[in-house]
This record gives structure tokens, C-alpha cells and sequence, in this order.
């Protein structure tokens, strides 16, 4: 079953619509309406009066009498609507910010056409049109900013409502949701049985926030159970983009692609498998031992799990259009999730994280899916120190945050910022754990012998001098000097 809506559903949608009062914020019926400019801005009005109105889907709907809600048929037809030479919903998209969803959907009832446009509510903040903020006043379409108390409340909703309470799929049936919901997986991973029947499994679902009850019967599927669980993202529409890809590059560019693979489940249903899979696409080393040949991965497996466990739990949901990375290259992997961090780069590895999703997080340690809380980004260094690998890079462009994790490469061929970078993390991971960086303990970090300890000297002195690190008693001997992160 997909959610894509179907002709007998739209139907009944349209019913319930007619069967409305009146004057509702987040409806709208017109019978021949075309004005492009005008179809924008109620675009914007209806999308953010949903959200005040509790709704997660707005309505305008043509065909339909907007004083009796009598249907009688329209000749508006979206699909030949221009404005211009442009196609209509390629215009109305252009010039809506954040590019929300809408859909229009052309259907036949009683023998006349009838065409329903479905708009996503407003989620981080208010719908605009060309740079213009609409709400609906009763039945009338008005700008926001003359209506100051409406926007103040607008924003109080956007600050209250996390994303995993929004609604993914309503007015669902108890089959349907078995079928769009993986529930086996959820009771797998939480160590319950299956119960005997379909009331206490969805009974299950809706105490931990996976469904809720809908006020026209049924089951409204929550964005939580639908991003965790999903047997299918593409049944949910605003989510499908959401899905985890993994792209596989020739060399260390991107011009040439050996293979790209979108995910298809539910985060939590689908993380074991998507982890084997990015591992089985890793390079590997092949390493002597004393009697044996053995090949290993090219980047530890713990570090890769906690990176890309990151990336899904810390991503923000309302950006549009884009989810997690994990792009694999000749020397090295980036993960990429959408948002900017809400804890800076340089303090990942010490302070405590701040997830916008914390219900999703929450669930995901539940299930074992990620580490305790704080202790991710350490594991992720310590892994990289304990194969000697360079240091990872995490930083941030203007709406993602991406951590890369490089392949080996021995101390005389990694650049300054490199040794820096590594000297920086090694100095904290040893501060978090109670302890200090010395010479000789970065020594065993690059694996430098005793002898050569002027070559780890001259690291950190050039760590120092980028004011990373500082000593932490500076009346001690160089040899026997510790020291710390600049912001200890």
C-alpha cells in the first residue's frame, strides 16, 4: 500500500471536506479559479493556518461552492496551467519558500471533475509566497505580518512541536498501518515478543509514539514511526528524500561513479543492513602478522557505525529535499547530514550533544542502535588513534555538517594541518578521559619511536602556535610536559 493517494480515498477526503463548516482556516473551495498569483498566496495562507489550526495538510479544492460546498464540477486543469510559458506548479514551486509539498490531484465525483490540492502544513517557519507571508482569517486570505498576534503564535508552535510528533500518513486503517509500518522489526529490536493479535501490536505502536489516534477514525502514522520503521520511505512522500544514499566514487573525485544505492526502510529497521552494506563496499587493507595474512577494513567499523548513526540522528528534518550521505572515495569516506551542528566542531568530542530529535535519539540508543549519550565522537577518535589513521575532519557548510574519515597514511606524508588536527583530538580524547597529552603519548599515537621524540616535540609546537593546545604546567620540563585543549 502506498500513500500516494488512491481515487477511493480522495473520495472520501472530499467528503469530509464538504461536510465542514462553513468558515475554515484550512480549506478553501472554488469552482473555476485560475489566477496564478492569487492560487501562490493561498498556497501560503493555508499552509501556515494548518499549523495553527493543528492540521497537517491543508486543502483548496475546486468544483466545489464555497457557500453551500454543493460539488458541481470545474474547468480548471493543472496540468495545462501556465503562467506564462511556464507550467503552473513549476512556477508555484520556484517562488514558495521553504519549498514545501503540495500535490494536485484531478479526480471525477458524481459525473463532473473535481481537482484537490493537498499542501504540506508549515513546519520551521512560516510559508511564504515571493517573500510574502499569507494566513487565513476566516474564510479570507490575509497578509501575516498585519496580524501580529497570529504570526507570535505561529512561532510559539514552530518552537514546541518536534518533528518526530508531526503526522506522516492520516486517517489510516489498522491494516494499512501493519502494512506500512516493519512492527515485526520494532518488536524485535526492543526484546518482545509478537503479540497474538493486531489490537496489541497497534496498542504497542501507540504507546511509544510510532502511531497516534485520528479524530476521523483510525490511525494517524507519526513522522517517528514512519522515519524508524518505514517498510517503504517512498510511501511517505516528504520523507522518501530523507532515505540514506551511498555513493561509491572511482578515485578520490566525484566525476566518475561506481555505483550509488538509495536505502529503502526505516532507520532503525534498516540500520544493520545498511551498515553491512557500507562495509562490504569499504577498500581493505591486507596486514602481516607473525604467520598469517589477514585483509581488515580500511576505516574501523565502530567508527564508521557511530559517524553514520550521527548523521541520522543529528540531521535537521526540515531542510527539503536532501537527507544523509555516506559517499566513499579512494582515500577516504564523508558522511553528510542535513543541518548545521548545535554544538561547535572543535567541542564534538568533550561536551555533551544537542540533538534536535531528541525522541528519535533517544529511541535509536534504546534499540542499540547508537552509543550512550557523549561517548560517540570519542569512539570515533579512539578508533582512529588505534589504527594510526589520520584524524577525521568534521565541519560545516552552510545547511549540512560532514565528518570524513581518511585512509592510512604514514606521518611523513600528511600535511601540517593534518599532524595539527590529529595533535588537537589527541589532547582532548586524553583530557575527557582524565588524562594528559604528553610527548610520549602522542608518540604512541603516530606510532614514533623514542628516539625520533623532536619529531612529536615539533607537532605540538605547532599545535600550540594554532592555539589549540597549551601546557598545562609550564614550569615543567619540555620531556616531561603535559598538556591540554585550548579550552580546558
Amino acid at each position: 500500500m502506498t500513500v500516494d493517494r488512491t481515487i477511493e480515498y480522495l473520495r472520501g477526503l472530499l467528503k469530509e471536506l464538504c461536510a465542514l463548516p462553513k468558515e475554515t482556516e484550512w480549506v478553501e473551495f472554488k469552482v473555476n479559479y485560475d489566477d496564478p498569483q492569487e492560487i501562490g498566496e493561498y498556497i501560503s495562507a493555508l499552509s501556515n493556518s494548518a499549523t495553527l489550526s493543528g492540521k497537517a495538510s491543508a486543502y483548496f479544492v475546486w468544483g466545489v461552492k464555497d457557500d453551500t460546498h454543493n460539488i458541481v464540477g470545474t474547468v480548471f486543469k493543472p496540468r495545462l496551467a501556465k503562467k506564462g510559458a511556464e507550467e503552473l506548479e513549476n512556477w508555484l514551486l520556484k517562488l514558495l519558500s521553504p519549498r514545501i509539498h503540495f500535490h494536485f490531484y484531478e479526480l471525477d465525483v458524481d459525473s463532473v471533475p473535481v481537482v484537490l490540492l493537498e499542501i504540506a502544513r508549515a513546519s520551521n517557519k512560516p510559508t511564504q509566497f515571493q517573500g510574502q507571508e499569507f494566513i487565513r482569517i476566516g474564510s479570507y486570505k490575509k497578509r501575516l505580518k498585519d496580524f501580529p498576534e497570529k504570526e507570535r503564535e505561529l512561532w510559539r508552535i514552530f518552537d514546541q512541536i518536534p518533528f518526530e510528533d508531526l503526522t506522516a500518513a492520516e486517517h489510516v486503517s489498522d491494516e494499512d498501518v501493519l502494512k506500512l509500518l516493519d512492527y515485526p522489526a520494532y518488536f524485535d529490536l526492543l526484546g518482545f515478543g509478537l503479540p497474538a493479535n493486531r489490537r496489541d501490536i497497534l496498542q504497542r505502536l501507540l504507546d511509544d509514539d510510532m502511531i497516534s489516534t485520528c479524530d476521523a477514525g483510525g490511525w494517524d502514522i507519526t513522522n517517528l514511526g514512519a522515519i524508524l520503521f518505514a517498510r517503504r520511505l517512498d510511501d511517505f512522500k516528504h520523507l522518501k528524500r530523507k532515505a540514506v544514499r551511498v555513493i561509491v566514487y572511482k578515485d578520490n573525485s566525484r566525476q566518475e561513479t561506481l555505483r550509488e544505492q538509495v536505502g529503502t526502510k526505516g532507520y532503525a529497521s534498516g540500520f544493520v543492513g545498511l551498515i553491512g552494506f557500507i562495509n562490504d563496499l569499504l577498500p581493505v587493507n591486507e596486514v602481516i602478522g607473525e604467520a598469517l595474512r589477514k585483509k581488515v577494513p580500511m576505516y574501523p567499523e565502530l567508527a564508521v557505525r557511530e559517524l553514520v548513526a550521527n548523521a541520522i540522528i543529528h540531521q535537521d528534518f526540515f531542510i527539503r529535499g536532501t537527507g544523509p550521505m555516506i559517499e566513499i572515495f579512494s582515500d577516504r569516506m564523508e558522511i553528510i547530514n542535513s543541518g548545521i551542528p548545535l554544538v561547535k566542531t572543535e567541542r564534538f568530542l568533550d561536551s555533551p550533544p544537542k540533538s534536535r530529535n531528541e525522541v528519535l535519539a533517544s529511541f535509536m540508543r534504546r534499540v542499540g542502535v547508537c552509543e550512550e549519550r557523549g561517548s560517540g565522537v570519542d569512539k570515533v577518535v579512539f578508533e582512529t588513534e588505534f589504527y594510526q589513521l589520520p584524524a577525521p575532519v568534521f565541519d560545516v557548510t552552510d545547511e549540512h555538517t560532514r565528518a570524513i574519515l581518511f585512509s592510512h597514511k604514514l606521518l611523513k606524508h600528511m600535511e601540517k594541518d593534518d599532524r595539527v588536527r590529529a595533535c588537537y583530538l589527541h589532547a582532548c580524547l586524553k583530557y575527557v578521559k582524565r588524562e594528559f597529552m604528553t610527548n610520549a603519548s602522542l608518540r604512541e599515537r603516530f606510532g614514533i619511536e623514542e628516539k625520533n621524540s623532536a619529531i612529536a616535540s615539533r607537532i605540538i609546537k605547532e599545535t600550540i602556535e594554532k592555539e589549540l593546545v597549551k601546557s598545562y604546567e609550564d614550569h615543567m620540563s619540555k620531556k616531561y610536559a603535559k598538556y591540554v585543549p585550548f579550552w580546558a
